[in-house]
């Protein structure tokens, strides 16, 4: 049997965004983040019952959020927000939620005009962090 305090455990990364979320999802085995998804929709309602299906169906251990910040390091109208959903995902699920910083996640995907790549960005945040905390 695996020990409890080195097993892995699913880590689900999110950028927030005003339309759309982008989730990740990772372990802290191999510390490598992928897309698993994009919430559409502006009402929490209907954002919340899609992420708590994905909760139900992958039980992820730990959630990391993308905090959005200017260049120099200032907070700005959706930081606040991001803060409020890390607040939101932690009330309502029980788990632990960390902040990663965001800034330049975006830059690091070229995309084509239109294309939905805030799975990616989520991907590029979670990975961010295992990146900060690589496994034991």
């Amino acid at each position: 049997m695996p020990d409890p305090v080195t097993a892995p455990e699913t880590v689900f990364g999110f950028d927030f965004g005003i339309k759309r979320i982008g989730v990740a999802m990772g372990n802290t085995m191999i510390g490598h983040a992928s897309p698993l998804a994009v919430i559409k929709g502006e009402d929490n309602q209907t954002r919340f019952a899609a992420i708590k299906a994905l909760i139900d169906q992958w039980h992820p251990a730990k959630i990391v959020v993308g905090l959005p910040l200017h260049p120099d390091g200032a907070e700005h109208e959706m930081t606040a927000r991001c803060r409020r959903f890390a607040n939101q995902l932690h009330g309502r699920f029980a788990l632990p939620v960390e902040l990663v910083d965001e800034r330049y996640s975006s830059a690091v995907i070229s995309a084509k005009r239109g294309e939905v790549i805030d799975d990616r960005a989520a991907a590029i945040i979670l990975q961010q962090y295992f990146d900060q905390h690589p496994p034991h």
